[in-house]
């Protein structure tokens, strides 16, 4: 009962982690123009941080069990968590550069 929830909250958390991947820090720029997005690093990482947190700890938790099928799920949870990083990464560079600029105060 305790692995169907686990993989129950793997399940539920997938849509999570594809907006997580999926999403832009910056939309403007996504577009091509050059302006500041003030909310959109926050949006991203409303999103892709529960997501490693999640996926993390399915990865973890998986491989701990140690059988094969539980090995597998581990690394399918590590490759959606590693794949939220670069998102991370992307919206904490886009913070630091709105706060560097001076832009977006409020």
């Amino acid at each position: 009962m305790r692995a169907l929830a686990f993989y129950l909250v793997l399940l539920l958390a997938m849509p999570l982690a594809a907006i997580a991947v999926v999403s832009p820090a910056n939309e403007y720029r996504a577009q091509g123009i050059a302006a500041p997005d003030c909310d959109g690093p926050l949006q991203v990482l409303i999103f892709a941080v529960p997501a490693v947190l999640i996926y993390g700890a399915g990865a973890f938790l998986a491989h701990r069990a140690g059988r094969r099928f539980h090995r597998l799920v581990s690394l399918l949870c590590l490759i959606i968590a590693l794949a939220t990083v670069p998102n991370i990464a992307e919206a904490v560079h886009e913070l630091y550069r709105n706060a560097a600029d001076g832009e977006c105060r409020g």
